[in-house]
């Protein structure tokens, strides 16, 4: 690891935690008082990668106005180091090819101090690469077990949402010992769904299970049903993850096919995120299972940070948007956005960020957090980040269909979700 610039403090793990607890208390201070105490008047500039169009636009949209609202709690907080935030937004067409650039553009033509807010994970694969090129910090929200296998660089993290890999392993015991021990996985055929497709074997192998078939989809697809006979007569679960604008398609003619017929059914929301389970044709979900990443419906217990995440973001108490009842927000995921961002603002205040100069510093912060306590940056639930894998891990949540809405039903411990170290990025030069 390169030594710190002699410039800055010792990072510490109590200051990177310090800064990552620190709430908007400052947002009660005057607009004139809030920026007066920064070196510069200069915004900070986040460069935000964003899925406007493509398979992931649905996802873009909300990870959009989830960004628009970190970002207004923060600078109405006093920004970073006493710096606003400003968002430079690209859409990268959810294309990796068209990501590189866009990362590119980030770093030279709008100067941006970091890139982030890439979802899809081929796309993250396709850019992560420049971004090392042209060290250009890159925070993921992506989910894909790419960071923490050592494939990319030490200039990309994933520190405000669990990736793949922890998730199947963490669901894994509830699907076997709930559901059925004979597997059969509908996943789609790009790395997200190759994540699904290398982790969940060994994963219910090790519960006892079987997965028995893995039945790849382009996630390009608009019909599904040529798909469905492939499913072994002896499937116990069906576990499926779908993406892209047909997913309401595929329920549907998954209902279709099977009728009452249908086995036990596991799913992650991904086959139902931005889609509204009251859905004509969607009436056969009823009493199946979900992975969520964060409840999509407000539980009898919802925490105070929820309901302020909620209200900051404009989502109801059904997952929706509060101005268009039928606008189904991607909820299990966009919540990454909002912890991530907050997470960069603890970063820089630990490292004393001011500029590119301090890139390497702000990387080394965040190497140096640990736990991430539930909160106003952290609505979803406690975290731990590992910083040699430069992956968060966290709590999972399992939800069964009843009356048309998701209950949750089961909540993962931290521990649940732990796998041995693949890479330590902190050994990379920079």
């Amino acid at each position: 690891m390169t030594s710190k610039p002699k410039s800055k403090q010792s990072l510490t793990r109590r200051g990177a935690l310090k800064t990552l607890a620190v709430g908007a208390g400052a947002a009660s201070l005057p607009l004139w008082a809030r920026y007066t105490h920064a070196q510069t008047a200069e915004p900070i500039r986040i460069g935000f990668q964003i899925h406007r169009t493509g398979i992931g636009a649905a996802y873009g949209r909300w990870y959009g106005r989830t960004t628009d609202a970190a970002v207004k709690l923060i600078n109405d907080g006093g920004g970073i180091n006493g710096r606003p935030i400003e968002i430079i937004a690209e859409d990268d067409g959810t294309d990796p090819k068209r990501g590189a650039e866009v990362v590119e553009k980030f770093a030279n033509q709008h100067k941006c101090d970091i890139a982030y807010g890439t979802l899809f994970s081929h796309v993250v694969i396709g850019s992560a690469p420049r971004a090392g090129e042209l060290k250009l910090p890159y925070f993921v929200a992506s989910e894909g077990h790419h960071v923490a296998s050592g494939m990319l660089n030490r200039y990309t993290l994933q520190p405000g949402i669990t990736d793949v890999k922890s998730q199947v392993q963490a669901m894994a015991p509830y699907i076997t010992n709930t559901l059925g021990k004979k597997v059969t996985m509908i996943y789609p055929d790009y790395g997200f769904g190759y994540d699904h497709r290398d982790n969940l074997p060994a994963a219910i192998a090790a519960q006892g299970g079987e997965v028995i078939a893995q039945i790849a989809i382009p996630p390009t697809e608009t019909s599904f049903t040529k798909y469905f006979p492939k499913i072994p007569r002896e499937t116990e679960v069906l576990y499926h993850v779908m993406v892209g604008p047909a997913v309401l398609t595929f329920v549907k003619e998954l209902g279709e096919f099977f009728g009452p017929s249908a086995p036990p059914l596991f799913g992650f929301i991904d086959s139902l995120e931005a889609v509204d389970i009251a859905s004509p044709g969607l009436e056969f979900l009823e009493g199946t299972f979900f992975w969520e990443g964060m409840p999509r419906y407000a539980q009898e217990d919802q925490t105070e940070y929820d309901k302020l995440y909620r209200e900051a973001v404009g989502v109801d108490a059904n997952g929706a948007s509060v101005s268009d009842a039928s606008d189904i927000s991607t909820y299990a995921h966009m919540f990454g956005c909002w912890e991530t961002l907050h997470v960069i603002k603890a970063g820089m205040e630990a490292a004393g960020y001011s500029g590119p100069a301090d890139r390497a510093a702000l990387i080394e912060a965040v190497e140096a957090m640990t736990d991430m306590p539930e909160g106003r940056a952290h609505p979803q639930g406690a975290k731990l980040f590992n910083g040699k894998t430069h992956q968060v891990f966290g709590h999972q949540y399992i939800s069964k269909v009843e009356d048309g809405k998701l209950r949750r039903v089961h909540t993962t411990s931290i521990e649940d979700t732990l796998y041995p170290d693949e890479v330590d990025y902190t050994t990379q030069s920079f």
